[in-house]
């Protein structure tokens, strides 16, 4: 797939260096090449590990490409580099200083043994947006310790209040941390890019995983501060509203959320029970939060005479938000997700066509599609290095 005409997206014309692995670094790096930037991935020369996690296809020639590397690195050039090799590394030191950003999700301290961290590049950059991902950021106590997004998960709060109280603990389905952390820092960079560029002088963004997924749990801080309790798990229940969880039909469950006064009273009338809006317990919308278990329990009597689409269709006739709890498989099929056009066709080595998820915030005179496949592994050294630094 050809580099097509981006010159109507924001970011046309930056140039980014992307020292990526697994998940918060290429996504970051993705956001913003779906902006426009051009986005040159550096890579050792085994590859970023996530070109090895399955599901792999493999073509006749046992040549393979992995799916998961596929949806995270759409957009990017692959250079390939040993960077403890004085040459390479000089090479990639010069496509450095020519980029208006690098992002990396490095260790702390890695890029700067190589001579390639921020202070040796901004000391000979005209002004570099240089943001460094990390599970705990640069000047944390932990600053020198690993992170994945499940151990980010646990120390954030985030599985304390996930699950059901009791229970064991339980991590979010999808990797939050990570790709949180990824569009914290693809915001901050796009934020800079443009004020660096005019004063010439350099930033430093440190993104800290673990500030950023706590930064994301405001309410249940808030909370905390307000009541001087801490919030505990209530499966999908919600601390402050109710009816506002899931709910079990006839054939499955599905999900109400009746936050305020006008959507309860709509939701007692759709299921016939007029009386529960005369019990003195449900008057309130605290009072509601108050004796959830039993007005779940109430619901659920009339919610098990029918399927769980029968009762979706029916609440959203009466105005009240509700929805199927699907599978992927499912939501991929929903009207919205087709209609709206974030299912995209793009193609990958060895896999060919493939179905992708589109940038889904759409900019109104600017169309933000793939115009680049993932590359293969050190695909365009030859190409970018004479580009960026003839």
């Amino acid at each position: 797939m050809a580099q097509g005409d981006r010159s109507d997206l924001p970011l046309h014309g930056v140039r980014i260096v992307e020292f990526g692995h697994v998940a918060a670094g290429p996504f970051a790096g993705m956001l913003l090449a779906d902006l426009g930037a051009d986005v040159v991935k550096v890579e050792p020369p085994n590859g970023d590990q996530m070109r090895a996690w399955p599901p792999i296809e493999r073509d006749e020639d046992d040549n393979k490409f992995s799916y998961n590397f596929t949806s995270l690195n759409r957009n990017k050039r692959s250079v390939v580099a040993d960077l403890k090799d004085p040459e390479q590394n000089a090479a990639i030191r010069r496509l450095m200083l020519e980029a208006d950003v690098v992002v990396q999700n490095y260790r702390p301290g890695v890029l700067d043994k190589l001579g390639l961290g921020y202070e040796a590049i901004s000391e000979d950059h005209r002004g570099v947006v240089f943001c460094s991902i990390s599970g705990f950021g640069l000047r944390s106590p932990y600053r020198d310790r690993g992170a994945y997004d499940v151990v980010i998960q646990g120390m954030s709060g985030l599985m304390s209040v996930t699950g059901s109280d009791g229970g064991p603990p339980v991590k979010a389905g999808v990797p939050v941390a990570d790709f949180i952390t990824g569009l914290y820092a693809a915001m901050t960079v796009a934020a800079l890019v443009h004020q660096v560029r005019e004063s010439g002088t350099s930033r430093h963004v440190d993104v800290p995983m673990l500030d950023c997924l706590l930064a994301t749990s405001a309410l249940q801080v808030s909370e905390f501060w307000g009541t001087g309790r801490t919030p505990s798990a209530l499966g999908s229940a919600h601390p402050r509203n109710a009816p506002y969880q899931a709910f079990r039909g006839r054939d499955r469950y599905f999900t109400v959320a009746a936050g305020n006064d006008r959507l309860w009273q709509s939701v007692a009338t759709a299921v016939e029970r007029p009386e529960l809006l005369d019990d003195p317990r449900f008057t309130t919308q605290e009072g509601r939060v108050a004796h959830q278990v039993a007005l779940a329990e109430l619901l659920e009597e009339s919610f098990m005479t029918r399927d769980a689409d029968e009762w979706v269709t029916l609440l959203s006739s009466y105005g009240v938000p509700c929805g199927p709890i699907n599978t992927f498989e499912e939501v991929l099929a929903d009207p919205h997700v087709v209609d709206t056009g974030l299912l995209i066709r793009t193609t990958a080595p060895v896999i060919g066509e493939v179905s992708d998820l589109a940038f889904p915030a759409r900019i109104s005179g600017a169309e933000s599609v793939p115009t680049r496949r993932p590359p293969l592994l050190g695909e365009h050294n030859d190409e970018v290095l004479a580009e960026w630094t003839s």
